[in-house]
């Protein structure tokens, strides 16, 4: 990549001290280790619509499809001026290219799902987006987007992570102008990858630019993106990177000897009923593709999607 990835995210999660409170949420993962290959656009909601730090602690309250934002001491409506500020915010974030978003979870503003809201006596009526969340997702509805505390689960992290990396890779392959050989190439280098998620994603994908020519190359350009964030926001799962691996295995059935061959159903095999990493298939594959010398998977970005030092395929 020519350029580092650029992430919105909740300021509070980089250690600056914007809370209610005067407090920060730093989170190590985030500053730390996906921070080396990232740049940052940090979004606090509450000090940029103009409230102070420290400030009076708020909560969503009402209707949970339509909450207000509420101080929750002296019940001041926080909520136009909340708004007001976000729907200019989403759009000015526009120019920042970014590949995703960050958010602070159970936020009463930046929280991404399952926000709790309140009614009028102090119980729960339900939950929601946090209002920033719901109006920045609504702007971006396709663009990769977690919370912190899912970032937590492996499965959720790794699938967030490739989505910015391919995201990031395709807006590389299909700038300063989209063209269809460029479109074309780069289908073909993340072909692997899409089918862990979805086969019939990967095949409509490749139906839609063999029919290109009958379409301007911008409307094809624009549809494809839409089709790609799609397909990866399907999780991928042992069963289709089975089917992956299995498929990547036939490319060598001329080339490897009986025993390596054999270990590699073997290595296929224990992935699949949980026993080992996905990084150990991989691997391995990456040993045979190099002393095999196989062109098409050389450049496959399924075999190296993200970089190895975030340890994202070593979770059994």
């Amino acid at each position: 990549m020519t350029a580092k990835i650029r992430l919105g995210v909740s300021q509070c999660l980089l250690g600056d001290r914007v809370r209610y409170d005067g407090q920060h949420k730093l989170d190590r993962f985030i500053t730390e280790t996906l921070g080396r290959y990232v740049e940052f656009v940090p979004v606090c909601p509450e000090v940029e619509c103009g409230l102070p730090v420290p400030r009076e602690a708020m909560r969503l309250v009402g209707n949970p499809d339509a909450p207000r934002l509420m101080t929750q001491r002296t019940g001041r409506d926080l909520t136009d001026q909340m708004l007001t500020w976000a729907r200019k915010r989403v759009v000015e974030l526009e120019k920042e290219d970014l590949c995703g978003y960050i958010f602070k979870s159970k936020s009463p503003s930046s929280g991404m799902e399952r926000v709790k809201v309140y009614n009028g006596r102090g119980g729960l009526s339900g939950r929601a987006p946090g209002m920033f969340a719901r109006e920045f997702m609504n702007h971006f509805p396709l663009l990769p987007a977690e919370d912190e505390g899912r970032l937590h689960d492996p499965d959720l992290r790794e699938n967030f992570i490739e989505r910015v990396f391919t995201l990031k890779r395709y807006r590389e392959a299909s700038r300063p102008k989209p063209l269809l050989k460029n479109l074309m190439k780069f289908h073909e280098q993340q072909k692997l990858l899409v089918q862990a998620h979805s086969q019939d994603k990967a095949r409509a994908m490749g139906v839609l630019l063999a029919n290109a020519e009958k379409a301007g190359v911008a409307e094809v350009s624009e549809a494809y993106e839409r089709m790609l964030l799609e397909a990866l926001r399907l999780q991928a799962t042992p069963k289709k990177h089975t089917n992956v691996l299995q498929h990547m295995l036939g490319h060598f059935k001329k080339l490897l000897t009986a025993d390596e061959k054999a270990e590699m159903v073997e290595i296929i095999r224990g992935y699949h009923d949980g026993l080992v990493p996905l990084i150990v298939p991989i691997t391995l594959f990456q040993h045979y593709v190099r002393k095999y010398d196989v062109p098409w998977l050389k450049h496959q970005s399924y075999l190296d999607p993200h970089p190895l030092e975030l340890k994202l395929r070593n979770h059994a």
